[in-house]
């Protein structure tokens, strides 16, 4: 995939393990700097998965500097979804069906000092044309709620019950030994829209927006300390609108 430029920032594909590195790095101060480990400069967010996955870098054009980077995990079909991030935390014996190719999107993570909103739309083009020059049918994830008291997400965690769970055909179950069932636990919670959709993670917000749907219960990690819901979009019921918009990043000029 060629690089895209948009703007003030160019997204590539990492292609050497000093840019691996510098995802890494990013992902380590985005993930685990908050939850106050020490840092002597060098430390990174790793794993045995890093080697299978393709890895996007959203850099300033001008400086190279990195603001955002995610790694994606192509799959043939749904019975390869043992290899994903996901399947370690979720039963995914249902998505194991799915006929057509998939690709997982994982460590989303933006710099800690990043505000500008353009980084996200760049990133989504990226993930849109390689989606379009493979022919995925799927996209799924982990999307993370910073905190590990339900409460504190109580009022999205009620909108994604109320309109955002998963069709039954991919239903994903419990596998994770520490879960919040929200979907039972606030089952007569109605939700306000608007102050849910402020409290949704951003990634989470744009899978929404995609016509993406969550599982019925949030996986609680108490070393990141987040709360995270599986997540997944069919690339067909993405909404005519929404695709527009996506297609129409890819043909603006740089």
């Amino acid at each position: 995939m060629q690089p895209l430029s948009k703007g003030r920032y160019r997204a590539r594909l990492a292609a050497t393990p000093d840019d691996l590195r510098a995802s890494q790095r990013l992902r380590w101060l985005a993930f685990v700097a908050r939850t106050g480990q020490a840092d002597d400069g060098q430390a990174l967010d790793a794993d045995a998965l890093d080697d299978d996955c393709h890895h996007m870098l959203i850099e300033e054009a001008a400086t190279g500097a990195l603001v955002c980077s995610y790694r994606f995990l192509p799959l043939a079909d749904g019975s390869q979804i043992a290899r994903s991030y996901s399947a370690q935390f979720y039963d995914l014996e249902a998505l194991g069906r799915f006929e057509g190719p998939m690709v997982e999107m994982g460590r989303f993570c933006l710099h800690p000092d990043c505000r500008d909103p353009q980084v996200i739309r760049v990133a989504w083009a990226a993930l849109t044309r390689f989606v379009e020059e493979t022919g995925v049918e799927m996209l799924f994830g982990c999307s993370s709620f910073i905190g590990c008291e339900p409460e504190t997400h109580a009022e999205a965690f009620a909108m994604l019950k109320e309109r955002h769970l998963a069709p039954r055909r991919w239903w994903p179950r419990v596998k994770a030994p520490k879960v919040f069932r929200f979907a039972r636990a606030l089952r007569l919670r109605q939700p306000d829209p608007k102050q849910a959709m402020a409290m949704m993670p951003p990634l989470l917000r744009s899978y929404l927006a995609m016509g993406g749907w969550v599982s019925d219960h949030a996986v609680v990690d108490p070393v990141l300390k987040t709360m995270h819901v599986f997540t997944g979009v069919e690339i067909r019921a993405i909404p005519p609108a929404r695709r527009r918009l996506l297609n129409a990043m890819l043909d603006q000029p740089a």
